[in-house]
Parts: C-alpha cells; sequence; structure tokens
C-alpha cells in the first residue's frame, strides 16, 4: 500500500509550534496560549502579504485564553513580516507588560484595543488598519456605500465611530465601545478600519470583507462612469443574505474555510512565524 505523503506545509507549522516546550513552561506560556500566539503572528505576517500594514502604526490583538483581562498584541517596532508567536507581548488592561520584551506598546494600539477586550466578552480578536481604501471610505460622509455585493454582505455588521484625534486619551475607549454595540465591523471615521471576532479567523476574514468593499467603492467612484444605483428591496434582500452566509451555520461563518486556507499559505510562504 503507498503511504500518502505528508504535507511538508503542515508539517513545518506543527513543528514549529511544539519548539522549545519547557521554555515555554518556564516563561508562563501554556500550550493554549502558544497556540494563540501562533496564530496572531501568522494574522500579522498575513496582513503584511496583504498589503495593509502602515509601517509600524495599526495593531491586532487576541484575549489570552483562559483570561479575561489580559491579551496579546505586537511589539511597537516590528514589522508585521517579521512578526513571531514569541516577539508578541502579554499585558494587562492597565497596561501592565506581563511578559518580556525590550519593545514597547503603542499606546493608542493599547486605548482601542483593551476597551474592546475590557468590554465586550466575544471579541476575542481586534484588528485595526489604516489602508488607503479604509481610510477614503472612512474620510467620506456616507461611509460604506451599498454598492456592490462585499459591501451589501457586510453592511449589518458595520458600525461607526467618529474621530476624536489619535487614540490616547482612555476616556474614549467607553465611546468606542458603546459604537460597536453589536457589530462586527467598525469604520473608524478619518481614520481607519476596525474588525473584532470570536476567533483570529473570523476577525481577520471580517476586516477582508470590509477592506475589499472600501476599495470596490473607491475604485467605482474614481472610474468617471455614473454609479448603478441599486433598488431598495434589493439591498434589503442581499443584506439579510448576508447575515445567513456569515451567520451562525452559514458557509462562511467564523471565517473557518478561508483562515485554514490562508494558514497554508502563509506555511509556503512565510513558515517562520511559529517560532
Amino acid at each position: 500500500m503507498t503511504r500518502r505523503a505528508a504535507n511538508p506545509s503542515t508539517k513545518h507549522r506543527n513543528a514549529n509550534s511544539r519548539t522549545r516546550p519547557a521554555a515555554r513552561a518556564a516563561r508562563g506560556i501554556s500550550p493554549e496560549e502558544w497556540r494563540a500566539r501562533v496564530e496572531l503572528a501568522a494574522a500579522y505576517r498575513l496582513t503584511a502579504m496583504m498589503g495593509w500594514t502602515d509601517m509600524l502604526g495599526t495593531h491586532i490583538s487576541c484575549r489570552v485564553p483562559g483570561t479575561h483581562d489580559q491579551f496579546l498584541i505586537n511589539p511597537y517596532g516590528l514589522l508585521f513580516e517579521e512578526m513571531t508567536a514569541s516577539d508578541l507581548i502579554k499585558c494587562d488592561i492597565e497596561g501592565g507588560k506581563l511578559s518580556e520584551s525590550p519593545y514597547e506598546v503603542n499606546s493608542a494600539g493599547f486605548t482601542i484595543h483593551s476597551a474592546i477586550h475590557m468590554n465586550c466578552p466575544g471579541a476575542d480578536a481586534v484588528m485595526h488598519c489604516h489602508t488607503q481604501y479604509g481610510v477614503a471610505v472612512a474620510s467620506q460622509k456616507d461611509g460604506l456605500l451599498p454598492l456592490t455585493q462585499m459591501a451589501l454582505t457586510a453592511l449589518s455588521q458595520v458600525r461607526y465611530h467618529d474621530f476624536e484625534g489619535v487614540a490616547e486619551d482612555l476616556n474614549e475607549r467607553e465611546r468606542l465601545v458603546k459604537d460597536l454595540g453589536d457589530g462586527g465591523m467598525l469604520i473608524l471615521r478619518n481614520h481607519g478600519t476596525l474588525s473584532v471576532g470570536t476567533s483570529i479567523g473570523e476577525m481577520f476574514a471580517r476586516m477582508y470583507r470590509l477592506e475589499r468593499a472600501c476599495k470596490m467603492q473607491i475604485t467605482a467612484m474614481t472610474g468617471g462612469a455614473a454609479l448603478n444605483r441599486l433598488p431598495d428591496e434589493v439591498v434589503k434582500h442581499t443584506v439579510e443574505q448576508g447575515q445567513f452566509i456569515y451567520g451562525p451555520g452559514g458557509r462562511g461563518a467564523g471565517g473557518k474555510l478561508m483562515w485554514t486556507a490562508l494558514m497554508r499559505k502563509l506555511d509556503r510562504e512565510s513558515p517562520g512565524y511559529a517560532s
């Protein structure tokens, strides 16, 4: 009988994810936290591949499994393309570093991410971007328009937060949480985009949909031709379809299929993230 060859990319990822377990245990990193670190580092690498970074700016975080007051976030000083699981900083909701790192946490990143992790139990992962198209839509008065299928299937999850300056005022956290409400995507007016999820995969899939919708909108608006506005009944129907497709039991629920495929891509093209 012919034995099926192991997938080399999967083998590489699994080997990396088990690197130095004794050393991780000595640093107080549980197997559950290490898995979260590996996925979060993957999200950073994939964000770089997508061209969504702002050099050292913007940030992605996830709650430390089994805790309610700790999260992992990037060290301010590393490019997303070089992020690894062991680089990530564990901090508490007061801004205290709970893991060793020569780097600090971006203060604006702390304000935004701590606000959501503190007050939104279902937001285990949070992602914030300053992309060209996301900021462009965030700077338009009407925000995300019901022009495309990508926008329509996301609209039920989109909320808005007004710009208050660089997010370093901790008093803004209450308003961020209120404006996000029960949404999964937040347009920070004149600033950028944000997504949350019960998993890193769901968070990333939501950001992908939001960013694609923004890019399509700006492209259509700068094309020079009149926009094809959709009838209200078609808009309503497609928004409802999006709620079904990406809701519980839908084929796009939780971004699971997309995230699994993206992890395979990362294993092939940038496997060092799991170290």
